[in-house]
């Protein structure tokens, strides 16, 4: 429905910037014959059809400019709905109607705990002004999202104490405080205690809600997550590049994807699939059903990857080395080789660093987020060096998006398997399994056996 919106819009623009040249040609047309130009008939000689073509043309020109600049120079957003990515909408069904049936007949498995300890994206922040407060959903449960006065992000549970309001639907930023829009109650972002009723002298010291640790980092807040509620024990990495201002932000895609936390890191230590998902070039676009079409097989990618978890005192961290190569003609083309390598902290954030010879350095930020527990908010934010074209780094991106969404259409339709049928080349997957574990206590929470009858 955006997509008509804007293709609609831009149509009405075109006709808006001919009829308003349109407007100011015949102004200028009725200014000479009140001045005496000597020629007026100059204009009226080249018939209203011809005016009329002049006008859409110079229309359809600034059209274009505006998007060459955009093309060369804004960031590049992809953002995808649920429903967007992932589903075959056959027999006249909608997307939303194949991604629901989907969800409802499909087996899940025996699956691991849903929600691991870790820090997670909530936002980004750019996204959040100071004075601004946003409602959004993390691991089950509803948090209130607000920039203080003082510029400081906090997190709090979305919900008043009192009466259930929503503190971020209508809710007000009171210097480092957020206000309920019910009846006034104000709670401190540090620690999530009432520190003021409008209506009563003395505030009961047990009036407070979940004040949630969170960090500001990278352009990014997060906030932690543990089932038995202990204090952060790790931290997320500040990436210098980002900080000096040397890298710099070039866009981000955000996906939904109807899978356990667990499938997508996992994709890292799956060696085996890169060769036969990944080899297809990406302008054979993302529908698996025709991504191995002849009409493409010229282009195809080369993928050599190992994975291996950190010690200690990093052994929340892996990192996956990985070097991609392009066959154009079946002739190996050296100068688009791109080493990368992949870094995890924790079960949510990827830091994913590219150097190429003469394209330059940068990295995305790739975050996992659990909304709910078989629902992940997958975003990728790019950041560049400064003096490479924009059109470099979010190309990249427009790449690592085609070939993620193929993994999306694995993911929202799989089951997982607890104890799967391996080969010795796939002992990197038990590996992983084995890492990933220590992300979950013996609290975490686990899917509760119902059908929630919520649709995309």
């Amino acid at each position: 429905m955006d997509s008509q919106n804007l293709c609609v819009g831009k149509v009405a623009a075109v006709f808006a910037l001919g009829a308003g040249a349109s407007l100011f040609f015949r102004g200028r047309r009725d200014l000479l014959d009140l001045t005496g130009d000597e020629n007026p008939g100059t204009w009226r000689e080249t018939g209203s059809l011809s005016r009329a073509l002049l006008c859409l043309i110079t229309g359809v020109c600034l059209l274009f400019l505006g998007w060459l600049y955009r093309l060369l120079f804004s960031p590049l957003e992809i953002l995808k709905a649920p429903d967007d990515v992932g589903y075959i909408a056959e027999g006249g069904r909608s997307k939303a109607q194949a991604a629901n049936e989907i969800r409802r007949r499909r087996k899940v498995g025996d699956l691991p705990p849903v929600y691991p300890n870790g820090w997670f994206r909530i936002l980004d922040s750019h996204l959040l002004q100071r004075g601004e407060v946003r409602n959004v959903s993390v691991v089950g449960e509803q948090v209130a999202v607000f920039r203080g006065q003082d510029g400081k992000a906090y997190v709090l549970d979305a919900y008043c104490p009192h009466l259930g309001a929503n503190l971020a639907v209508g809710g007000r930023v009171v210097g480092s405080c957020i206000e309920c829009p019910f009846h006034g109650w104000q709670f401190e972002g540090n620690n999530g205690k009432c520190v003021k009723i409008p209506y009563t002298e003395k505030v009961p010291e047990f009036a407070k809600v979940r004040s949630w640790p969170c960090c500001e980092v990278n352009g990014q807040i997060l906030i932690w997550f543990h089932c038995d509620g202990e204090e952060p024990q790790w931290t997320v990495p500040e990436l210098q590049e980002i900080k000096k201002g040397e890298w710099v932000y070039r866009g981000r895609t955000e996906h939904f994807i109807n899978a356990h936390i667990q499938e997508i890191p996992e994709n890292a230590a799956d060696i085996a699939h890169l060769n036969h998902l990944h080899t297809p070039g990406i302008v054979s676009g993302v529908d698996l059903r025709y991504t191995n079409s002849k009409t493409w097989e010229f282009l195809r990618h080369d993928w050599k990857a190992q994975w291996e978890p950190e010690s200690e005192p990093n052994k929340h961290c892996s990192k996956m080395l990985l070097k991609h190569g392009i066959t154009v003609f079946g002739r190996h083309c050296s100068l688009l080789d791109v080493d990368v390598v992949a870094r995890q902290v924790g079960p949510g954030v990827v830091f994913l660093h590219f150097e190429h010879s003469f394209l330059g350095r940068g990295v995305i930020l790739h975050c996992v987020t659990p909304v709910e527990p078989l629902l992940q908010c997958v975003s990728h934010i790019v950041f560049y060096q400064s003096n490479i074209p924009p059109v470099v780094p979010k190309f990249i991106l427009r790449a690592e998006c085609t070939q993620f969404e193929r993994d999306v259409m694995i993911w929202n339709n799989k089951k997982y398997i607890s104890k799967p049928l391996l080969v010795k080349e796939d002992s990197a997957i038990q590996k992983h399994r084995r890492w990933f574990s220590q992300f979950y206590s013996g609290n975490s929470p686990r899917l509760q056996h119902q059908r929630d009858t919520l649709d995309f």
